[in-house]
């Protein structure tokens, strides 16, 4: 799973005024990320607005997203829910030829004890070959899948092969470190703490700014990798108050906006998101252009 060491980004479904998918846009921004540094993309993640989405959409953002890419960096896909056999029946529909992974999510909503996780997952595992990399991510599902749970997992399913893990919490990502099996990546999903889990032992990120600064955070989590803790703290102070500000009035209205800065694709976002606010947007643009 050498692949997935590094940086990965959740892309964003770019949209124009009218909210119909920007095919333009979207091509720009996998250009973007393969041209400075990034090592794989997460397609249709929560940051890709996929909950907004039809089935015809998400077809269509799949098609494209593989078609610009052309084989350049491995691909994961968004498959996860709170439905278990949901999640199943669409694992087994869906064509994974040109997707490298799955990044399923912890089931949220119905707050499942930890033996629940473990089945919920389990029935996952057991639905397809593809590796699958677990999503702990409690801010978005009101319930935390503990190390021990994980840790599980790890032990009892060959294509649970990593943990995307979003709790933001540097102690429960260190016991995740330390219990798993070696080859058992744990991958932060958390932006302010990649670097410090990194170094922990970590296995990289994936991101939500780094799409928006994949070159700065893809070399600041590189370093982290090679031990070069001096030059990779340099970068991540340079680039940590930017995480705050996109994340200050919801994901992924703040990424769009530094995005629509960049001249990657418009800041629109499908209710019930909205636009980051003037004031937001403006400190992101000042943001940008310190750098």
């Amino acid at each position: 799973m050498q692949q997935f060491i590094g940086t990965g980004v959740a892309l964003v479904t770019p949209f124009n005024e009218d909210r119909s998918i920007d095919f333009d846009g979207l091509e720009r921004l996998v250009n973007y990320q393969i041209d400075n540094g990034v090592n794989y993309l997460v397609v249709l993640g929560t940051t890709g607005e996929p909950a907004t989405l039809t089935n015809e959409e998400k077809e269509a953002v799949k098609t494209k997203i593989i078609e610009v890419n052309n084989g350049r960096l491995p691909l994961v896909i968004g498959i996860g829910g709170n439905n278990t056999a949901a999640v199943v029946e669409e694992i087994k529909n869906t064509d994974l030829t040109h997707f490298d992974a799955i990044l399923s999510v912890s089931p949220y909503y119905n707050k499942p004890t930890q033996e629940g996780i473990y089945q919920h997952f389990k029935a996952v595992a057991e639905a397809t070959d593809k590796p699958i990399i677990l999503y702990n991510v409690p801010g978005r599902t009101s319930s935390n899948m503990l190390p021990e749970t994980i840790v599980r997992l790890a032990k009892d399913f060959e294509n649970l092969v990593a943990v995307k893990e979003a709790k933001g919490d540097i102690v429960q990502a260190m016991r995740i470190i330390e219990l798993a099996p070696k080859d058992f990546l744990v991958i932060s999903g958390d932006d302010m703490i990649a670097l410090p889990m990194t170094l922990a032992g970590g296995s990289g990120v994936i991101s939500v700014i780094g799409e928006g600064l994949p070159k700065e955070f893809s070399s600041m989590i590189q370093l982290g990798l090679e031990g070069k803790t001096k030059e990779a703290y340099k970068l991540h102070y340079k680039v940590m108050n930017s995480i705050d500000l996109i994340f200050a009035e919801g994901n992924p209205a703040g990424i769009k906006s530094l995005l629509q800065k960049r001249g990657i694709c418009l800041d629109e976002v499908r209710l019930p998101l909205v636009k980051a606010s003037e004031e937001l947007q403006t400190q992101i643009s000042d943001f940008v252009d310190t750098l």
